[in-house]
């Protein structure tokens, strides 16, 4: 299929409860496998009480994937097994390939009015590199580049690259990209995306209509999927839009899931759960 893209789905952000307590919203997840491959899952959390999320994520193992964590307003302090430690704060973006396997915690704490607000995705990886040795992208607000395109529509990018202008986060396997876009109302916004890849959008402001044949807006806390093509064609609505563009290359392989570790078969998993057990989870420690 060549052309514009059309709308397949759109995916309705559903509350959960993760970690130690953390009142979420899940976009998609367990359940959407493959169908957003390389993509797993992806959650917005946003609250003003911290009594929904102050208890965190507390110690917990990954392998298999990449996380990306993304805040908007607070802040999440952060440890790992590796000696990994910081604060994630506006703006900024950490990058973690769990690789062989990582033990972490992640912390919210808010701002000072008690405002919370982020993203995590999660991100498959190949079976050639599920065991890869785990790594860590600190990405400041700072060092995102920020696009300025005709009608006022502005583009940060977190990785990828845009007009000639590549994002911090690069050598990503499944050569992703993650893009913060903001579309003011009544503008429109085309942008080219390789065909046999997965293009997904999550509006986390205001509302737009996502192609050409849509009679109805799609507004925040939405996901829509989009089929394949070569270019998406995005128009706001009466307000400004803003959305999450996402887009990778499909991995095409086995998944096999459980909880924070995503491997490609069911031993597995076994192995990796019984290595967490037995003290042998961690393949490169400092």
């Amino acid at each position: 299929m060549t052309g514009i893209r059309k709308v397949r789905k759109i995916l309705k952000s559903m509350p959960t409860i993760e970690g130690a307590g953390v009142h979420l919203k899940r976009s998609f997840g367990f359940h959407h496998v493959p169908q957003l491959d390389p993509f797993l899952l992806l959650d917005d959390f946003h609250s003003d009480d911290p009594e929904k999320y102050i208890m965190g994520f507390p110690w917990h193992p990954h392998r298999g994937i990449e996380t990306i964590t993304y805040v908007l307003e607070g802040d999440v302090e952060h440890g790992d097994s590796m000696g990994n430690k910081g604060t994630i704060n506006p703006g900024d973006v950490q990058w973690m390939t769990a690789g062989s396997g990582i033990v972490h915690q992640e912390m919210p704490k808010g701002d000072e009015n008690g405002n919370l607000w982020g993203f995590q995705l999660w991100a498959n990886l190949p079976a050639s590199h599920k065991m890869m040795d785990p790594r860590y992208r600190e990405v400041k607000s700072a060092d995102i580049p920020e696009v300025s395109m005709d009608n006022g529509i502005r583009i940060k990018i977190i990785c990828g690259e845009v007009n000639g202008v590549k994002g911090p986060v690069r050598d990503i396997v499944t050569n992703p990209e993650y893009l913060d876009i903001t579309v003011p109302a009544k503008q429109t916004f085309e942008y080219p995306t390789e065909s046999g890849c997965t293009v997904l959008a999550y509006v986390i402001e205001g509302e737009g209509f996502f192609d050409l044949e849509t009679d109805s807006s799609t507004s925040k806390e939405n996901l829509v999927m989009f089929d394949d093509g070569e270019k998406i064609v995005v128009t706001a609505g009466d307000e400004t839009l803003r959305f999450l563009l996402i887009t990778g290359k499909p991995i095409g392989e086995p998944v096999a899931w459980y909880g924070p570790i995503v491997m490609n078969t069911q031993e597995e998993l076994k192995i990796a759960f019984d290595e967490y057990n037995n003290g042998t989870f961690i393949k490169n420690q400092k």
